[in-house]
């Protein structure tokens, strides 16, 4: 019975540039640089690269069990802080608690005394005033908000002293995983890949984008020329009006004119 085909992780973006580090030092292995140095037709060093990088998630499938392993780890972690206003925060409240943890406690415990001396002083001085007890039982209300201030605080520091000792064991899992995964990369996934695509076609370039033409108004930009119909069919490039050459304007000669004959009067 076929096994079904297992799923394959995509690289994070946050992990690509470790990818492209691997794939820089097996680039760089012994195994290839003398591959590269023979004479005949094979890939070069950056056109091998270059087609390892557009199928990176194909050639880091070898190593999929190891980087499954190391993502899951980082993802159980605590998530780091997303912004300065984040750890800001955290900075703040995390040196907020221990003093609260060790002032409350001294403010506390110094009040009720003085209010249990006080009280059982004017208690002591007249036993009917209802002002004493009051007194007395405002002191051991602050005496008990003393010792729960001081059990918190200890509970916290337990706490605190625990996560911090656990900081250091998860820090360095992760830091192993990541380890395990990047060897794998490079002896299971990388370097088979590489070697069995050394005489392959280099990857096919991206199709060209086709320049715009100059916008009207932009250097290198000329208007299409176009003339008006003249007397003669069409007008010259000026503007002026085509005539033929025999023409020589309109002729023009002044009218005839002769004053009628003066004879004189008749004579008698």
């Amino acid at each position: 019975m076929d096994r079904a085909p297992q799923h394959t992780s995509r690289l994070l973006p946050e992990d690509r540039p470790d990818f492209d580090r691997a794939l820089d030092e097996a680039l760089r292995d012994s195994a290839l640089t003398g591959a590269f140095a023979a004479p005949g037709p094979h890939l070069n060093p950056a056109q091998l690269r270059t087609k390892a990088a557009l199928l990176a998630d194909r050639v880091a499938a070898p190593a999929d069990p190891e980087y499954q392993h190391y993502t899951a780890l980082r993802a159980a972690g605590p998530p780091a802080p997303r912004g300065l206003t984040d750890r800001l925060r955290n900075e703040e409240g995390a040196g907020l608690f221990p003093v609260l943890t060790v002032l409350t406690p001294i403010l506390a415990g110094t009040g009720g005394l003085l209010l249990l001396a006080i009280g059982y002083a004017v208690r002591g001085a007249s036993p009917e005033l209802a002002l004493a007890q009051a007194v007395v039982t405002a002191g051991w209300i602050s005496l008990a908000v003393a010792v729960t201030a001081m059990v918190v605080g200890i509970v916290g520091l337990l706490l605190t002293a625990l996560r911090d000792g656990a900081a250091p064991a998860q820090d360095t899992a992760l830091a192993e995983a990541r380890q395990a995964w990047l060897t794998a990369l490079h002896q299971r996934a990388l370097l088979p890949w590489l070697v069995a695509n050394l005489y392959t076609d280099p990857a096919p370039a991206p199709p060209a984008v086709p320049r715009p033409g100059p916008r009207p108004g932009s250097p290198g930009y000329s208007s299409p020329g176009f003339t008006s119909p003249g007397v003669e069919g069409v007008t010259t490039p000026d503007g002026r009006t085509q005539r033929p050459a025999d023409f020589t304007g309109p002729g023009y000669s002044s009218p005839d004119f002769a004053s009628p004959d003066f004879t004189g009067p008749d004579e008698v």
